[in-house]
């Protein structure tokens, strides 16, 4: 029997921020109390730091397999850990594709062996693998991605007939990607016609319009609310997609529920002068009235978790002209820290921001005893010094693309400690490396 306990942290948890000591027994969370009088074999002293549950990204790509020349489960699970990320779902468009469940147990037998944080997979959907869909044992895998627009990778479903019969007939979570194709395309034939290949990164946003966002994510609601779905919406980026979801009713009873991703609250359109291709991801970073309506619709409870959608790719690769310039970005070692940076900005309270990045999707999805500082559930904690500023460099990067939108940045707040699964994997800047990742399971 291993025991650690956590002496006077501030835990932040459930909408409360109390002083408490926190003992961890076998991965678990014993007992959470203001004093403990126990005799452990590890004891941390949390004064003055926060401890809140680890984040669960519900959207990242680690790219392995076929991909690992620019991330791997390896490497994308220690800058996750290092970041406060303590389990992640990782998406289809790998190489091959994750359209079989032979495919998808390949990839969770590398996770049991890589991962240093929690994982699940997506089951992928295409135009012609509906009897592989519906294999997907929904208590084993976190859900089914539907791409209705085409990003990296070649999964577009665009079949009506397949789109109708996956929202009818999912035993599960349907997460889907939503940019209408014929109007990106329509867009970019008419860019092209006026500058030729001149193309530049601030086009982004018009040629992967809002209303192509609009027109894809009002079609899944349509599909979703005709069939009964329960469907979760990737990376919402526009202000005019708000309408289409509902903030009154408890997110447990949702069955259409939203995401938003770190890029599309922190940067706009204006950055596309500093940044870039280094801020180009799919749907597209917008302009500033369209951040401020998705962080009203986070506030307000019309989204209902916040997400990364880490999606590296080499420096080389985004370096190139926008035209062949892949989209995506990695973004998992920091998206706790720039949460803590717009918490520091008044931008959300530390409550919000532990209901948005760990409750609600441990909720939204249904994870196990997981996802809250509760006695019994595994204990996927982290502490932070919000007073402890720590700058990006090239130097302490752990994805393995080596870049980020953030180099150079100083964020106002630092992660001291990390536990997976009570393991603690992360402290001051090292990675302990000690066991692994468990599997995530769902109460479905």
């Amino acid at each position: 029997m291993s025991k650690t306990v956590i002496k006077a942290a501030t835990v932040v948890n459930e909408g409360k921020i109390d002083t408490c000591d926190v003992l961890i027994v076998d991965g678990r969370i014993e007992k959470v109390a203001p004093q403990l009088a126990v005799v452990a074999d590890v004891e941390i002293n949390a004064e003055g730091l926060h401890l809140l549950p680890g984040l669960i990204d519900d959207q990242v790509h680690f790219r392995e397999p076929g991909l690992t020349y620019k991330a791997d489960i390896w490497h994308e699970s220690r800058a996750a850990v290092a970041g406060g990320t303590t389990s992640f779902m990782e998406m289809p468009n790998t190489v091959p594709n994750t359209l079989t469940q032979a495919l998808l147990q390949d990839k969770y037998d590398v996770a049991a062996r890589q991962s240093l944080a929690n994982y699940s997979f997506y089951m992928g959907a295409a135009n012609d693998n509906l009897d592989e869909v519906l294999r997907t044992d929904a208590k084993e895998v976190c859900g089914i991605k539907v791409f209705m627009g085409s990003s990296t990778g070649n999964m577009l479903v665009d079949d009506e007939h397949t789109l109708q019969s996956i929202f009818a007939s999912s035993p599960m979570l349907i997460a889907t990607h939503c940019e209408d194709e014929a109007t990106i395309q329509q867009n970019l034939a008419r860019y092209k016609a006026t500058y030729g290949d001149k193309l530049t990164p601030d086009m982004h946003p018009l040629i992967r319009s809002a209303e192509a966002c609009y027109i894809s994510s009002s079609r899944a609601v349509g599909l979703a609310r005709k069939h009964g779905t329960r469907l979760h919406i990737l990376h919402i980026s526009t202000a005019k997609e708000i309408g289409l979801f509902e903030s009154n009713i408890p997110l447990a009873d949702k069955r259409i529920t939203a995401e938003a991703c770190i890029h599309h609250l922190w940067f706009s359109d204006a950055d596309y002068a500093e940044k870039g291709n280094f801020i180009k991801w799919n749907p597209a970073v917008k302009t500033a009235a369209d951040r401020e309506g998705v962080w009203a619709a986070v506030l307000d409870g019309h989204i209902d978790v916040i997400a990364t959608d880490h999606a590296p790719h080499t420096l080389a690769e985004k370096s190139q002209p926008y035209g062949q310039a892949p989209s995506g970005g990695p973004l998992v070692q920091h998206a706790l820290q720039a949460l803590l940076d717009m918490y520091h900005g008044g931008r959300l309270t530390l409550e919000q921001l532990v209901q948005k990045g760990a409750h609600n999707v441990a909720t939204c999805f249904q994870v196990a005893e997981r996802g809250f500082v509760r006695e019994g559930y595994w204990a996927d904690l982290v502490l932070v010094d919000l007073n402890k500023p720590y700058t990006v460099s090239r130097s302490n990067l752990l994805s393995k693309c080596r870049w980020s939108p953030f180099e150079g940045y100083t964020f106002k707040s630092t992660i001291t400690h990390t536990w997976v699964s009570g393991k603690l994997v992360y402290q001051h800047g090292e990675l302990l490396e000690k066991g692994s990742g468990q599997r995530l399971s769902f109460d479905r």
